[in-house]
């Protein structure tokens, strides 16, 4: 069976040289990948299977392996580039069992490819890992020695490959749609429920050319009081006129996303929203300013920051994250961020939601980008009117 791949052999080859060699550096000489965005990027591996236990295995030398639930397997060889003798699986009894755990079979599959007295490497801080997971494989890999590699993988994938860098763009002309879709049908008595489902559709359907994906987040749209809160989803009551709401939302294309957040008033909008508008604009053009190779996460950060201390708004968070390939619950790659302290030095190629939101104690704002840093000035992946979209 041939596997539908999204990226080259050749790619995929040069991804795992550049994870072993930071394995070198690290000390780690067999590597456990339960993040399902690093599975993704080293195999090509899809499927929504990181409820349960799975992983890619990476040793120092050989193909990769794939480690998952017995009836994940038939999905591994559809969309891995390794052959068949690298794809591994467990029973289903092994599933949510309180008796038996998937990862006394992975143990087992380690040692007995001669790998289980290796410095091996697991995802510590991780979503998909587990703390029973660990104490699992150190029991039955009792001449192992372990070391945190918590974000090992998610460091080689800060510089995006031209290929990436094509279906970021391909989820920015879907963060199109949906933002224009929004504008086209919100107004007062329209149920958050009704909007949401318009906002899903126009996200799948995509483009004429692509269809979507599903986003590594549902969207958020928290409205007049609740919009200080920016993590808040839907219910099912309706909009009212003289709110505000923000829409963070994204598109998404074969895994890789283009977030995107705008601001929609219903009414005549106050005037701290104005201001508010005008801080953060002016703002983010001086964060844009300062976003070139050279520079650093928190040039970008302060500048952004200053800006906002002038219109005498405080942030006390960061304004911004690396992004690309990503599953639930974040399409952020948890490495970068744009705030002070981050000294990483920008390259061309990362790319980064600049995450330019306002949130305060009854009201919030958000006006972002999804950009991608360049030999010159940053690159905005969607076009879509910066300002805060007002309707009647």
């Amino acid at each position: 069976m041939k596997p539908t791949l999204h990226f080259s052999r050749a790619e995929f080859a040069a991804r795992i040289d550049k994870t072993r060699q930071a394995m070198e550096k690290s000390g780690v000489d067999l590597l456990i990948v339960s993040d399902p965005s690093n599975m993704a990027w080293l195999t090509g591996y899809d499927g929504w299977s990181f409820y349960v236990h799975q992983a890619v295995v990476l040793p120092v030398d050989g193909d990769p392996l794939w480690f998952g639930r017995s009836q994940d397997a038939n999905g591994a060889k559809r969309t891995v580039w390794m052959t068949g003798e690298q794809i591994e699986s467990y029973a289903d009894h092994y599933v949510q069992s309180t008796e038996r755990h998937p990862m006394e079979v992975l143990a087992e599959i380690i040692g007995r490819r001669g790998w289980g007295k290796r410095r091996i490497g697991t995802e510590m801080d991780n979503y998909y890992f587990s703390a029973k997971a660990y104490e699992v494989l150190q029991t039955g890999l009792p001449n192992a020695a372990f070391r945190d590699a918590t974000y090992l993988v998610n460091w080689q994938r800060a510089v995006k490959s031209p290929q990436e860098l094509d279906y970021m763009e391909k989820a920015a002309r879907i963060v199109e749609r949906m933002h224009a879709r929004i504008f086209e049908v919100i107004e007062p008595g329209l149920r958050k429920n009704a909007l949401v489902a318009e906002i899903l559709h126009a996200g799948a359907l995509g483009t004429d050319e692509i269809g979507g994906d599903y986003a590594a987040i549902v969207p958020l749209l928290p409205s007049g009081p609740d919009a200080a809160a920016p993590h808040l989803t839907w219910d099912d009551r309706p909009l009212k006129s003289g709110e505000g709401t923000f829409f963070e939302i994204a598109g998404c294309y074969r895994r890789y996303h283009c977030p995107l957040s705008r601001t929609v008033f219903l009414g005549k909008p106050p005037h701290h929203f104005v201001e508010a508008e005008k801080a953060v604009l002016e703002g983010m053009e001086a964060g844009l300013a300062e976003a070139r190779p050279g520079r650093t996460c928190e040039d970008i950060a302060k500048a952004f920051f200053a800006v906002l201390a002038r219109h005498g708004i405080a942030k006390d968070n960061r304004t911004g994250y690396s992004i690309g390939l990503s599953y639930p619950p974040d399409w952020g790659e948890r490495t970068m961020s744009l705030r002070g302290g981050d000294t990483t030095e920008l390259q061309p190629g990362m790319t980064f939601h600049f995450m330019s939101g306002i949130w305060l104690d009854d009201w919030g704002f958000e006006t972002t980008e999804s950009i991608v840093i360049t030999d010159g000035a940053p690159c905005c992946l969607a076009s879509v009117p910066r300002k805060l979209f007002v309707k009647d």
